[in-house]
């Protein structure tokens, strides 16, 4: 991928937020760091050993740190990174922004949810970036993010930030 990796989670820190503690999101699902779900993705017992922490519990009772969010928004990174290379090997070929931008949502709510942007897949497959951008404002998923999605629109339709 020719996107870069510290840019893309400086932009996740801005669009996502980084929160030390346990919270919920804006759909009620326990979340710490730079967005990691605990009810789907959890932490794995490497991770809790790379971080120092004992057991899951004590991150729900302490928190973690700065660079422990990081850490784990940059496992993210590689299983979303992964996952959508898989399914859509397009990507790999798009330019650095574009990638970036499919990536963000993609991190945002899931590969198997931006499959069904049917549509802005097939837009981006014909090179129609004008028309991937419409189609990715035409959503709930827009209507949810706000400012972000119309950020995030226009990088895929103009090819920079």
């Amino acid at each position: 991928m020719k996107y870069n990796i510290s840019h893309f989670l400086t932009k996740l820190i801005e669009h996502e937020g980084m929160v030390l503690t346990v919270y919920e999101d804006s759909l009620g699902i326990e979340t710490i760091g730079i967005g990691r779900n605990l009810k789907d993705r959890g932490i794995s017992k490497e991770e809790l050993e790379y971080m120092d922490i004992v057991n899951i519990g004590a991150v729900y009772d302490h928190g973690i740190t700065e660079a422990d969010a990081r850490y784990l928004a940059m496992n993210d990174i590689k299983i979303v990174e992964n996952e959508l290379v898989a399914v859509h090997p397009c990507v790999e070929k798009l330019d650095s922004v574009r990638q970036l931008v499919l990536m963000d949502m993609a991190f945002n709510m899931g590969v198997p949810r931006l499959c069904k942007f049917l549509k802005m897949w097939n837009a981006i497959h014909e090179q129609n970036y004008e028309a991937a951008s419409f189609e990715m404002l035409d959503s709930r998923w827009a209507k949810q993010v706000g400012r972000r999605a119309t950020i995030l629109s226009d990088a895929m339709k103009n090819g920079e930030f």
